[in-house]
């Protein structure tokens, strides 16, 4: 029996391809704070509600600029 899972959290890597940047695109928006994440061991990785958040305040800037 095979399930298709959802992701529980993503890769910087999964990030990047998910919004279309490239991974060093990815890690300067977690470094800036822009893109939150947390530290799993040597791994870091992103809740898809943080993408999700992202990607909201991405649009409220651009309504108010």
């Amino acid at each position: 029996m095979s399930r298709n899972l959802t992701p529980r959290w993503y890769s910087p890597a999964e990030v990047a391809v998910l919004l279309g940047f490239g991974i060093s695109k990815v890690k300067m928006k977690i470094a800036t704070g822009e893109l939150r994440s947390i530290k799993d061991g040597k791994y870091r990785r992103i809740l898809p509600e943080w993408v999700d958040d992202y990607i909201r305040q991405q649009v409220k800037r651009q309504e108010v600029a």
